[in-house]
């Protein structure tokens, strides 16, 4: 009573032909970029050079902060004399 009942011949889906309105874009070649092994050392030691010279600024500016704090409070101690 429950059961599906399935047709004894079945008839094979409708075959469709669909026709696009646009044809697919035209993939177009990307051109080939070869770097040399001068160019990419280059590039790295450049990046190792600002690197260093970053750091060396950061030291430096810490450095001329620690003096002025000394600085400071040794004029500091001096005008309370």
């Amino acid at each position: 009573m429950f059961l599906p009942k399935y047709p004894d011949n079945p008839t094979p889906p409708p075959a469709y032909s669909h026709t696009p309105a646009d044809p697919a874009p035209v993939r177009r070649a990307v051109p080939q970029i070869s770097i040399s092994t001068g160019a990419v050392a280059t590039v790295l030691a450049g990046g190792v050079v600002l690197t260093a010279l970053l750091a060396a600024v950061a030291v430096t500016a810490i450095s001329v902060a620690i003096a002025a704090v000394v600085l400071r409070s040794m004029l500091r101690d001096q005008h309370r004399r």
